[in-house]
């Protein structure tokens, strides 16, 4: 990742290695192999190759548990009724899928781990969307078993928040504390491959000044991969879904914040346009002159009369954010969210509580 040079945080800015409460050392790491990133080994994309690999055996016999349904369109609900209710063999198949694919998890976290960006790495928080299942607790599980037989001394936790909305709650960590004094909520946006979901984080600081308490108060998802469409209708497509927002929230009497936080694939560069790593985006999305700040900031000038304020970091960072509240006695701590790739990223506290 190439870390932004400034170092200020007294104003937010897109893709900042300094935030109010952490540095982030390192974000969207590629660690290759011989087969290519070492990270593809650990996505959704993986884990269902692992399943239909262990399909084969019983399709050729005619046994197997799914029928004639591709593993494109098994849910993990099915591997998990099978796991607990299927016949011996059936059961087999998900217990095989899930064990492979743990150990192929273990190694990514072991080779991340050697990396410099990653050293003395103290805990990983895990989220995406694998891991709000039963299959994915399951793989965590045996994936921390994994690590701790080879004597990798690292913790493994699963993000507390529902990771749909962790990857919105995170995003009040981009902005220091100051600028959401005095407000109720705040908008958050979370783009990834397949889904944008937007949405307002009630910040409850009153409750807990360091954000413990935030919630997802009202949310909106659109999957942008059914609709066929290019850049600029999603980013009009998204801009109507922040106003809708706005509108909430106004109906609900809410103070709402003029700030809007986004979480996006890739490499974010000071700008707010993306180096690389969108290229799941509908259409070009990496292009120099393509700013989504700038274009959703032309789109929505102002918020309740102030103007409007965007920052904008990668998806994986800001998913990790949503944790930081529960790891003020950890230095150096990082996460991995098992999606369409695996996201990643290492922080360290800024300050340390002293442990209890």
């Amino acid at each position: 990742m190439d870390k932004p040079t400034s170092s200020r945080s007294d104003l937010p800015f897109h893709g900042a290695a300094v935030l109010p409460s952490v540095t982030v050392d390192s974000y969207n790491l590629e660690v290759r192999d011989g087969d290519g990133f070492i990270g593809d080994k650990a996505s959704k994309g993986a884990f269902w190759e692992i399943v239909e690999k262990w399909r084969q055996p019983l399709k050729k016999t005619g046994e197997d548990p799914f029928g004639d349904k591709s593993t494109d369109n098994l849910k993990k609900q099915d591997l998990l009724d099978e796991l607990q209710t299927g016949d011996p063999e059936a059961a087999g198949v998900v217990q095989s899928a899930v064990e492979e694919f743990s150990q192929q998890f273990a190694t990514v976290i072991s080779r991340f781990l050697k990396t410099k960006d990653w050293r003395d790495t103290e805990v990983i928080v895990v989220g995406g969307g694998f891991r709000g299942s039963r299959i994915g607790e399951l793989v965590i599980g045996r994936t921390l078993l994994l690590l701790k037989a080879e004597d990798v001394n690292v913790d493994l936790e699963m993000i507390h928040n529902d990771p749909d909305e962790a990857g919105l709650i995170g995003a009040a960590h981009l902005l220091p504390a100051w600028m959401l004094k005095g407000h109720d909520t705040m908008l958050a946006v979370d783009i990834g491959g397949t889904n944008i979901r937007v949405g307002t984080v009630q910040l409850n600081l009153k409750k807990s000044p360091d954000l413990m308490k935030s919630n997802v108060a009202n949310s909106e998802i659109w999957c942008h991969a059914e609709a066929e469409t290019n850049r600029t209708e999603a980013v009009a497509h998204l801009v109507r879904m922040l106003e809708q927002q706005i509108h909430w929230n106004q109906k609900e009497k809410f103070a709402l914040a003029p700030v809007i936080g986004i979480g996006c694939p890739g490499i974010i560069r000071e700008d707010g346009s993306i180096d690389r790593g969108g290229q799941n985006l509908p259409g070009n999305w990496e292009s120099r002159g393509f700013h989504l700040p700038g274009a959703i900031k032309a789109g929505i000038p102002e918020i309740g009369g102030s103007e409007t304020m965007i920052v904008m970091h990668n998806d994986a960072v800001v998913q990790g954010l949503s944790e930081l509240p529960r790891m003020q006695e950890r230095e150096r701590w990082a996460v991995l969210t098992i999606g369409t790739g695996l996201g990643n990223a290492r922080f360290t506290n800024r300050e340390v509580k002293k442990r209890k």
